[in-house]
């Protein structure tokens, strides 16, 4: 990293990039445009939990995603993902801001979340950020919660919503739609066979599995939106296993797929993951759903 520039950092894991996270990436950007610098954000490539607590907690996007969302929606420039191992979990907090932040990202300004914890043991906090960086001459933003509803805005809180299948309400605390991203893969080429071209995605190691059901969807390729009606879950009309897969139907759309990536935003829950008795009967419920799916985008204020 060019350790000559100068950086105004936002700290945090910013999972799903909320709008809590949001109001943090915003005074980044309002600060380096005042100091002529770059606006950036510190990350981190898994969740330390994983390692202190030795669980995986199921994320909301993977760092690519956080990333992306970070420079599409807040106009951050560098996005620095560090790799979080024993070493890191053992950096004392001060060294933390002189080494990492300072040495390395060139950081002039801080912004930090009101509950911002980081180093050894956690023992960095937001009182002894902003006293760190009055000493070394550095500026300090400390952001207070985001409260939506008489809930304070977390990940936490959104990965719930998400595993309900709540994806218009995971929507509001988000800020935009919930996002996955994958390459396309083989499936049973089933969806021609009923008159539906499909995509079918792995969801990302790691990543929260949104509640199995049916959704209206949208999915971006090649730069392009196209409203799709997405299943998630195994299929039980068409597969014997157990495997979870998203498969996407585009509406208004020709052409392979294969092999690209995709993003998928989920936007409301249609139906619950069902068997039907037959495939005729499968498909005369996909094509309901296709209808209400034409239906919401139409209605849906951008």
């Amino acid at each position: 990293m060019n350790n000559t520039t100068r950086r105004v950092v936002a700290l945090g894991f910013f999972d799903g990039v909320h709008i809590g996270h949001g109001a943090l990436l915003r005074r980044v950007a309002e600060r380096a445009a005042a100091l002529n610098a770059v606006p950036a954000a510190f990350t981190f490539d898994t969740h330390p939990e994983s390692l202190i607590l030795g669980r995986q907690t199921p994320l909301l996007s993977t760092p690519e995603d956080r990333a992306g969302l970070m420079r599409r929606l807040y106009g951050i420039e560098d996005v620095i993902v560090a790799h979080y191992d024993l070493e890191m979990m053992h950096t004392p907090w001060e060294r933390f801001i002189t080494e990492y932040l300072v040495s390395q990202c060139g950081a002039v300004h801080l912004v930090a979340g009101h509950d911002f914890r980081f180093g050894y043991r956690g023992e960095g906090n937001p009182q002894r950020l902003a006293a760190k960086c009055e000493e070394l001459g550095l500026g300090c933003d400390i952001i207070h919660p985001v409260v939506q509803e008489g809930i304070t805005v977390s990940s936490t809180y959104i990965r719930t919503l998400i595993a309900q299948g709540e994806m218009e309400r995971a929507r509001s605390f988000l800020g935009h739609p919930h996002t996955l991203t994958g390459t396309v893969i083989h499936g049973k080429k089933l969806g021609s066979v009923l008159g539906f071209p499909t995509v079918n995605l792995s969801v990302p190691e790691g990543v929260i599995t949104p509640a199995h059901g049916v959704y209206a969807t949208r999915i971006s390729v090649d730069g392009v939106s196209y409203p799709t009606v997405t299943n998630v879950g195994i299929r039980p009309t068409v597969d014997d296993g157990d495997r979870v897969t998203v498969e996407g139907f585009l509406l208004d759309f020709g052409g392979d797929l294969y092999g690209k990536q995709v993003q998928v935003e989920f936007y409301k829950f249609l139906r619950p993951e069902e068997k039907f008795a037959s495939y005729e009967a499968l498909r005369a419920e996909v094509m309901r759903n296709v209808q209400q799916t034409r239906t919401y985008f139409r209605f849906l204020e951008p």
